[in-house]
């Protein structure tokens, strides 16, 4: 089951084949390969990469 690495909730919905949106904490995971890539949407509908605040681990499935 996928955790959300930012509040590790369970609450996580899928909006594409390889998109999720984390209910908890209001971000977008993106599955690539065994990793996780983990973007903060902005109010103009863009989305900002907040992978530099996690490390490789907290970052994988």
């Amino acid at each position: 089951m996928l955790r959300c690495p930012n509040c590790h909730g369970k609450q996580i919905g899928k909006i594409g084949s390889q998109d999720y949106y984390c209910w908890s904490c209001c971000i977008e995971l993106t599955v690539s390969g065994d990793q996780i890539n983990v973007n903060q949407i902005e109010s103009d509908g863009s989305l900002s990469s907040l992978d530099d605040l996690f490390t490789l681990e907290e970052r994988r499935l």
